[in-house]
């Protein structure tokens, strides 16, 4: 779908925003379970995907304080993990010279090996300089060739509405602590101070994951964890380029990580394993959702250590995590 940019309605903004939701809470499973199926929880690669899966849940807050800024109460439902699949993007609309480097990739639930890393710097894939700024300033789409090109058009798309900005409603705030430089993680204020807020919590996300200025990637203070981040000036492009480049070409050296059964192999037990994470993310998911309506469930950071141990019981035993009811393996 495209359409003109003065077409730009509240609809085609919620859109987006529930979109950036989707977007944001595919990330945590996919790199959460890639971590897990790390054997050595010490090692490089384990320490620095724990360091990106924190912000990513930071960034599904922005998302849904954002949203909710805007009038929309965004729905949080398990995603779906398929082939080459990844929500919003569509890598063919980039470079080749970019991307090539990271093919091939798979979007699905897996360990940490080199497709699966793959796929996790095709995320996180900067513009390069490369930028549609000026498509976007014209249409709206709903697929773009980077993280950094969606939240562009958001960010037009916001500061258009920016007078129905209703600040204050449904913010939620659990990171302060660890971002003392951030002045702000919720939108607290209506109108052009609203999306002054608005535009820093996307400036957040985008420089924390593709970074902005590749000439110097270090993420700006203003956006680094001050607290328990190992490498709080790298971005999730620089994290995990360092952990494609020190596994080789051929992804050899990766940490090691535990082998898994085929599917037609798993026992009653197995797949008791594979319910109980399915049940637990589920339950999260609706936790989640009920945290940005404004309700204050109080089992939430029980219920999301329990998701981390299912995912790494399941790897223990052979069994890819699963977190959908439906199969979303191939």
């Amino acid at each position: 779908m495209r359409i003109q940019h003065t077409d730009w309605a509240m609809e085609h903004l919620h859109d987006h925003l529930q979109a950036a939701v989707d977007l944001e809470l595919w990330t945590i499973p996919f790199y959460m379970s890639a971590m897990y199926s790390i054997k050595d929880r010490d090692s490089d690669a384990y320490q620095l995907i724990r360091t990106i899966i924190n912000q990513e849940m930071l960034h599904l807050q922005c998302a849904a304080n954002m949203a909710n800024a805007y009038g929309l109460s965004p729905k949080i439902t398990p995603p779906v993990y398929s082939g080459t699949k990844i929500p919003h993007l569509d890598f063919s609309l980039d470079p080749s010279a970019d991307t090539e480097p990271y093919m091939p990739y798979t979007a699905e639930i897996g360990p940490l090996d080199l497709l699966h890393i793959n796929g996790m710097c095709l995320v996180e894939l900067p513009e390069f300089g490369v930028s549609k700024r000026e498509i976007l300033l014209q249409t709206i789409i709903n697929e773009y060739g980077t993280i950094g090109e969606f939240y562009d058009a958001l960010r037009f798309g916001a500061s258009l509405l920016k007078d129905q900005i209703n600040g204050g409603v449904r913010q939620v705030d659990y990171f302060s602590a660890f971002y003392r430089n951030m002045p702000n993680m919720t939108v607290s204020e209506s109108g052009a101070a609203g999306f002054d807020q608005v535009s820093l919590l996307i400036d957040l996300i985008t420089d924390q994951g593709e970074g902005q200025c590749k000439k110097d990637p270090t993420i700006p203070k203003v956006f680094q964890n001050t607290a328990n981040d190992i490498e709080p000036d790298g971005d999730h492009f620089v994290k995990f380029n360092q952990i494609k480049d020190a596994g080789g070409q051929d992804g050899c050296k990766l940490p090691e990580t535990f082998s898994t059964k085929p599917p037609c192999d798993y026992t009653k037990e197995d797949l008791q394993l594979q319910s109980i994470l399915v049940n637990q993310f589920e339950q999260l998911t609706k936790l989640l959702e009920a945290l940005f309506s404004g309700q204050n469930p109080d089992n939430f950071f029980p219920i999301m250590a329990s998701v981390g141990g299912a995912i790494r019981n399941c790897w223990e035993h052979g069994v890819t995590p699963q977190f959908s009811k439906e199969t979303n393996q191939r």
